[in-house]
């Protein structure tokens, strides 16, 4: 269980770096004339995987959750019996703080794109130096 962690948190930490300098290199080039370009996909990006996120974070949290009630029930070991109790309360937080950043993250999509808009608004176009 411990090398699936490793390996999924290892993978979203790469994703993660990968988008950030994909941004870096987008905002860096000196011919990017609007924002929208690069904004844009990211936002569409972000909307379109939020409600399927949801849903898989929800079913994963509450099958993990299973998992370990199961592995609780059995527990014939009173250190075992402490060890999944451990790892069950850990999950639960786990699963709620990531299903409420989720929640969050959906609820604000829609004042950080107004937001966006309204700052493309009243900031110059720039123009690309020649």
């Amino acid at each position: 269980m411990k090398k699936i962690t490793r390996k999924l948190r290892s993978m979203f930490l790469m994703l993660s770096i990968s988008m950030m300098s994909m941004m870096t290199f987008a905002f860096a080039e000196d011919d990017v004339a609007n924002l929208d370009e690069v904004v844009n996909p990211v936002v569409k990006l972000i909307n379109s995987l939020l409600t399927p996120l949801l849903a898989v974070v929800g079913a994963g949290g509450a099958l993990f959750c299973v998992f370990l009630g199961v592995k609780f029930a059995r527990a014939e070991d009173p250190q075992e019996h402490e060890k999944v109790k451990k790892a069950l309360k850990n999950a639960i937080i786990g699963f709620v703080l990531i299903f409420v950043l989720l929640l969050a993250l959906k609820m604000a999509m829609p004042r950080l794109t107004t937001w966006v808009e309204d700052y493309q608004a009243i900031s110059p176009t720039p123009t690309p130096a020649k």
